[in-house]
C-alpha cells in the first residue's frame, strides 16, 4: 500500500474513532498480506485485535475473488468471539491503477444499544434485511477452524465416522472458502482429518478435475 494512502487513512482513522469514541474501532487492512492484514487499528479492545493480526472474511474473500469492483458493505452486523455484537461497514480502497489494496472497516459496539433496540431499531437494523445472524469477527487463525466446524457439519457426521467421499467433501468446501490461502493450513487440516499431506493434496486436485469437466 503507498505510504501516503496509508497516512490519509490513518488520519481518517483517528477522526472517526475520536469522533464516536472508545465503542468505535476503525481498522486497515492491507489485503495484499492476508496473515497480517492488520496495519492500523484504532481501540482494537471492541474485537480484541491489533496490529499484525491477520484478515477476517472480507480480506480473505477480497484474496480469494480479486475483485476489481467491489461492493462496499454498509451497515451490517457481526459478532465478537465473547458475544459483543457490532455494526459494521468494510469500505475497498483502490491505488493509483485502481487494483483494490485496502479495506478500511468500521465497527461499532451496540450491545448495550441493542436492549433499546424497540425504541431505536430502525438505526440498528442491516441493510441486508435477508441476514438473521451478525457473523463472527474472527482473525485468520480463528477462521480456519470455524470453516473447519462448517466442513464438518456440511457433511454432518464427525471425522471418526467419515469415509473418503465425506472427507473429498469437507476439503472441497474448505478449498473453495479460501481456507488453504491461510499459511501451513494445509499441515493442521490434513491432521485434523486424519490423512497426510499427500492425500489431502490429491483431494485438492480431484476437485479441481471435477469442477473443469463441469465447464
Amino acid at each position: 500500500m503507498e505510504s501516503k494512502r496509508l497516512e490519509m487513512l490513518k488520519q481518517l482513522a483517528d477522526g472517526i474513532a475520536a469522533q464516536f469514541g472508545d465503542k468505535c474501532e476503525v481498522v486497515i487492512h492491507d489485503v495484499n498480506n492476508m496473515d497480517h492484514s492488520i496495519v492500523y487499528i484504532v481501540n482494537g479492545h471492541v474485537s480484541g485485535r491489533k496490529v499484525g493480526d491477520g484478515g477476517s472474511r472480507v480480506v480473505i474473500e477480497q484474496a480469494i475473488q480479486a475483485n476489481a469492483q467491489p461492493e462496499d458493505e454498509l451497515c451490517y452486523l457481526t459478532r465478537t468471539p465473547d458475544g459483543r455484537i457490532l455494526k459494521s461497514s468494510s469500505i475497498y480502497i483502490r491505488g493509483a491503477k485502481g487494483a483494490v489494496t485496502a479495506i478500511f472497516s468500521i465497527n461499532y459496539d451496540v450491545t448495550s444499544l441493542m436492549m433499546l433496540q424497540r425504541e431505536i431499531g430502525q438505526a440498528l437494523s442491516p441493510r441486508d434485511s435477508k441476514q438473521t445472524e451478525p457473523e463472527k469477527i474472527l482473525n485468520v487463525n480463528d477462521l480456519l477452524d470455524d470453516l473447519i466446524e462448517q466442513s464438518v457439519a456440511l457433511v454432518g457426521k464427525p471425522v471418526a465416522a467419515m469415509n473418503k467421499d465425506d472427507k473429498v467433501r469437507a476439503i472441497q468446501f474448505l478449498n473453495q472458502s479460501g481456507a488453504f490461502l491461510v499459511t501451513k493450513s494445509g499441515d493442521k487440516v490434513a491432521k485434523y482429518f486424519g490423512i497426510s499431506k499427500y492425500t489431502l493434496y490429491s483431494y485438492i486436485d480431484a476437485n479441481k478435475k471435477q469442477e473443469e469437466n463441469k465447464k
